[in-house]
């Protein structure tokens, strides 16, 4: 008797004999073990799990990392795990889904995952998404108890173990694990998601050594895209998209999030990811690009940067009112500061500003009220978000806890003013049109004010001038 051939996947999968399931079942030698020795972050996330855990005494709570995801056909997108599974494990396995069951005084942790195969099922070791024979080996669920001391299942008992257990769920990354428990009131699933952002706002030692050293391959990462500028010019922004790209998978994990290289006019739009317009000599490019750690920790920096190495007196004109707006921002930050007044400053500085060129049609004042706003026109968006595992991090803290919260000690934030004037805005002075700047830097508040993480890599515009000089000089591109 075979199996018939698997409908279900873009690949035809002949059908598996009796033969071959035999043949499968010998001749191989003892398997090599994983490395078992305790993960880096494994005692790190066994806290974060017992502050969780105080959270939500007598309650289940269930955690997934997420599901592999399509990007075409059968190919899927390279995995990376939900942050707070991360958070919570320090693991990066696909499909798995960590439970916190209560017990008297806390829970006990169990993580259910796919294990590696004894490889006597041909369905298994020849699956396209999680076969060894395609992805490679897997740890045990000793291993993984090693790696992470966390007592681990088969994922496949979730289902069994979940039945007819109330639950708070992360939900949304996992379909299998949605269906599995029911969600009799979506507030404490939205509870869970939200007090797990309020605990991971306030990064530990080790996750701010983590962002430094996201930082720190993200400032190298710059000076390679400066000493690519030439092959820019004579290709497009994606050499310099390739350039940072290739200081992010050789240091790190991956980008944090997509590199926004935008040229030009481009800068104008907030998002251009498509990075394949001309770079052209005279023109500045706006670079918005951070290295996300192995340990997927990112960093989010941007610099505005004079193609030709010097700025024309209109970008230094509108870059020096951005610097002077971040300046402002920068110098509210300590403990106790509103996110309010954090963003305030800087706003403010920029709406002064542009009244001060005649470009707002109302005074800057005027203008700052909540039934105006009309220097939102050049300014668009926030000045700053909390930044770790994710680049946009804690986004579901509830506003006490962010937006209308106050900075604390081991908060992680960017500073990022910017004026965006499009290249067809009739209200704008001519030799204005078409300039785009952001200057955004990384920080950690501290007890008596904040650390520049980003400090390494220049921002005021003779240094960047300066900088630039000198990585211009170096003979070829920088290896990593």
């Amino acid at each position: 008797m075979t199996d018939r051939p698997s409908l279900d996947t873009g690949h035809f999968k002949p059908p598996f004999s009796d033969a071959l399931r035999n043949y499968l079942g010998q001749g191989w030698d003892d398997r090599t073990p994983v490395p078992g020795a305790p993960g880096e972050a494994a005692p790190h996330a066994a806290r974060r799990r017992a502050r969780l855990s105080r959270c939500f005494p007598g309650e289940r709570l269930v955690v997934p990392s997420g599901r592999l995801k399509v990007r075409v056909n059968d190919c899927d997108h390279p995995f990376r795990p939900g942050s707070d599974y991360t958070w919570c494990t320090g693991d990066q396995e696909p499909e798995a889904v960590l439970v916190l069951e209560p017990v008297p005084g806390g829970h006990d942790a169990v993580l259910y995952t796919r294990p590696g195969s004894d490889r006597s099922d041909p369905a298994d070791v020849f699956d396209g998404r999680h076969g060894e024979f395609y992805v490679g080996p897997r740890r045990s669920l000793r291993e993984t108890e090693a790696f992470l001391g966390i007592e681990a299942r088969h994922v496949d008992r979730f289902t069994a173990d979940s039945r007819d257990r109330p639950s708070r769920v992360v939900r949304g990354l996992d379909g299998t694990v949605d269906a599995a428990v029911p969600r009799p009131d979506a507030y404490l699933d939205d509870e869970l998601a939200a007090v797990l952002s309020e605990l991971r706002a306030v990064k530990d030692p080790w996750e701010l050594d983590q962002l430094r050293r996201a930082v720190a391959s993200t400032v190298r990462g710059f000076e390679d895209v400066v000493r690519a500028m030439d092959d820019a010019v004579a290709t497009s922004e994606r050499w310099l998209e390739a350039t940072f790209f290739r200081r992010a998978r050789v240091e790190g994990n991956d980008v944090g999030y997509q590199s926004i290289v935008a040229s030009g006019p481009r800068a104008t739009a907030l998002h251009w990811i498509r990075n394949d317009g001309p770079v052209v000599p005279g023109s500045m490019v706006l670079m918005d690009a951070g290295v996300e750690t192995r340990s997927l920790y990112t960093a989010d920096i941007t610099r505005t940067l004079p193609v030709g190495g010097r700025y024309s007196d209109a970008q230094r004109q509108v870059y020096e009112l951005v610097l002077k707006a971040q300046r402002a921002s920068l110098e509210t930050v300590r403990p106790g500061t509103t996110v309010h007044d954090f963003n305030e400053a800087a706003v403010r500085t920029l709406a002064e500003g542009l009244a001060d060129w005649g470009i707002l049609p109302v005074s800057a004042e005027e203008s700052l009220r909540e039934d105006s706003g009309l220097h939102r026109r050049y300014t668009r968006h926030g000045i700053g978000h909390m930044l770790g595992l994710d680049v946009h991090d804690c986004s579901r803290a509830r506003s006490a806890h962010y937006l209308g919260g106050r900075l604390t000690e081991g908060h992680v934030f960017t500073c990022e003013p910017g004026l965006y004037f499009q290249h067809d805005d009739l209200t704008v002075p001519g030799e204005l049109r078409g300039i785009g700047v952001r200057i955004e830097d990384d920080l950690v508040v501290t007890a008596d004010g904040y650390e520049l993480l980003s400090r390494d890599l220049p921002r005021e515009p003779d240094e960047v001038e300066a900088w630039m000089a000198a990585l211009l000089l170096t003979d070829g591109a920088a290896r990593p």
